[in-house]
């Protein structure tokens, strides 16, 4: 404790933390914002060549909470929402197997499992009640039975063209590394046994069936 409170003395005091508000990222400079893009670039391809493409397609939700940053430092971004029953995103969160981080410490608990879902959902639909910029929402559920019609409507959305090959991911997939706990999944093809997977649950998910109820509403699931 003593050496502890010697090095302690030695330290400067830590800087008060940046008000990051919106009136702070409305006055961020052009050289601010690209330092900050090169960043997320460099983070997000750090383990892979860059793209020849034109489109980067983030697939991670999380970010979902902060969309609001994203928006104001990327105006031209295409925001996907996909969208599945709240009872089904709360189950197959729950029963991955993920490594332990900051993110997944929220998949401990069906409760945590649920807030998280809500503190996500909560964002986007104040988001999207505002509007001003290009967004569309997914299901699921129509994905799976009609897979080449909202593959389409997605891809179109993104401005690129549909490619019939599209509806055979799984054929690509087979000849590449997934690293993801559903790699053994995106190997085949389509499924529908997921939808309404909840209902063997339902016992279980009795306590968080009220926090979930209001986004199963707003997004038609109720």
């Amino acid at each position: 404790m003593a050496f502890v409170d010697e090095v302690s003395e030695k330290l400067a005091p830590m800087a008060a933390p940046y008000p990051l508000t919106a009136r702070h990222l409305d006055e961020l400079t052009g050289h601010q914002r690209a330092d900050f893009l090169r960043r997320y670039f460099r983070s997000l391809l750090r383990d892979a060549a860059p793209p020849a493409e034109t489109v980067l397609l983030d697939k991670n939700p999380s970010p979902t909470g902060s969309l609001h940053i994203w928006l104001r430092m990327l105006p031209e971004l295409k925001v996907i929402i996909a969208l599945r029953d709240p009872r089904d995103v709360v189950i197959s969160c729950y029963f991955q197997n993920l490594r332990l981080n900051a993110t997944n410490a929220n998949f401990l608990s069906l409760e945590r499992t649920a807030k998280h879902y809500a503190d996500l959902m909560e964002v986007w639909l104040r988001l999207r009640e505002l509007g001003g910029f290009d967004w569309m929402e997914t299901r699921y559920e129509d994905l799976v039975r009609k897979p080449e019609n909202e593959g389409r409507r997605v891809t179109e959305f993104l401005g690129l063209s549909w490619h019939a090959q599209q509806a055979a991911f799984q054929e690509t997939n087979r000849k590449k590394f997934v690293f993801s706990p559903t790699y053994s999944d995106v190997g085949g093809p389509i499924y529908q046994r997921a939808v309404g997977r909840w209902k063997f649950y339902a016992e279980a998910l009795a306590p968080v069936q009220e926090k979930l109820a209001p986004y199963g509403r707003a997004f038609g699931y109720l």
